[in-house]
């Protein structure tokens, strides 16, 4: 059988590291109501004022941690893409971001043209958040209704906790935990609190320190921040890690909106100034190395982490195309279940 594809679906970079291709990125990503969800209105104001400036920022930032073959997101994805090749034998493997290029419609048509006829998505998120994995699902379902293409669909949930996923996660880190540190970080991608507040169902969400620990498999379902909590304490127990040796926070704030805490830039000043010699810092939420990993935290975050009186910042990389993650995304997508 050929004609059951996998569509890995990601988040999507700038075409390059010009100003003008950033600020289109930026605009079509920004302008997202899953991603800024203000009344459109109020959207377009803010993103216009957002994109004064930031696109130059942007472009500085990408332009450090660019590859010869281009965006690092983009190139491990395909190579993730090319790894998993072999390990699915039912059809072709797709690769498709959600905002820029390769895109969503662009592969659905090609899939279509290639005589597929059922798709296994793979969004590459292991927390749920609207801002990622509703976003890509929901533009699958518009290209599909709108170029009414004869396919059907299984879908990968998020798989935060997951064996697979956190073993992967802990082979991935070992060499790096095994020659030694002080602190290590798990620092996730921040969201905006009322993200969380929109999706709760009890009415208890962030009421409490510990009510993403305790929360409810109904809340847990939805809730991103507690999916993150729940990925790393599972492997800090599958890494053997001490309680006092790991924390997490959340990074990547943007605007003057409340952010979920605790802050990753706040806790590199806090392990800064408590003189840590070797923080090595993992981005679970990641699954490919891009400029949140590689400018956020490996530069922005070492010299930062530095000025505060620490020593040795180690960025321990994402899962990219590690073996083991492999094998763990094709087990994942087997069982995916049907529907869209």
């Amino acid at each position: 059988m050929t004609d059951h594809a996998l569509l890995l679906l990601n988040l999507g970079s700038p075409a390059s590291t010009e100003v003008a291709d950033v600020r289109r990125y930026l605009d079509q990503f920004l302008m997202d109501p899953h991603v800024v969800d203000l009344p459109w209105p109020l959207r377009r104001l803010l993103v216009s004022l957002i994109l004064i400036k930031r696109p130059a920022q942007s472009a500085h930032a990408y332009a450090s941690i660019w590859w010869p073959e281009g965006s690092p997101l983009i190139a491990l994805s395909r190579r993730l893409q090319q790894a998993m090749l072999p390990h699915w034998p039912h059809g072709p493997v797709e690769l498709a971001m959600r905002y820029g290029q390769p895109c969503i419609e662009s592969a659905l048509k090609r899939l279509v043209g290639q005589g597929v006829r059922r798709v296994t998505l793979a969004p590459l998120y292991p927390q749920f958040a609207d801002s990622t994995t509703t976003t890509a699902l929901q533009e699958v379902r518009r290209v599909v209704r709108e170029h009414k293409l004869p396919l059907q669909f299984a879908n990968l949930p998020p798989f935060y906790d997951q064996p697979e996923y956190l073993d992967a996660l802990v082979a991935s880190a070992r060499p790096y935990l095994e020659q030694g540190f002080d602190h290590l970080l798990l620092s996730f991608h921040g969201l905006p609190e009322r993200h969380l507040h929109k999706l709760d169902p009890s009415g208890h969400c962030l009421k409490g320190a510990d009510c993403c620990r305790t929360a409810s498999a109904q809340v847990l379902a939805t809730c991103y921040r507690a999916q993150c909590l729940r990925s790393a304490e599972l492997f800090a127990a599958r890494a053997g890690l001490p309680a006092d040796k790991w924390s997490v926070s959340f990074q990547s704030r943007l605007g003057r909106a409340k952010w979920i805490e605790p802050y990753t830039e706040t806790r590199l000043d806090e392990l800064g100034k408590q003189g840590v010699k070797k923080l090595l810092v993992m981005c679970p939420a990641f699954v490919a190395d891009c400029i949140e990993t590689l400018e956020e935290i490996g530069q922005r975050g070492q010299e930062q982490f530095r000025e505060a009186g620490g020593g040795e910042l180690v960025l321990v990389p994402c899962l990219n195309d590690h073996p083991q993650w492999v094998a763990a995304l094709k087990a994942l997508c087997e069982r995916a279940p049907a529907g869209l």
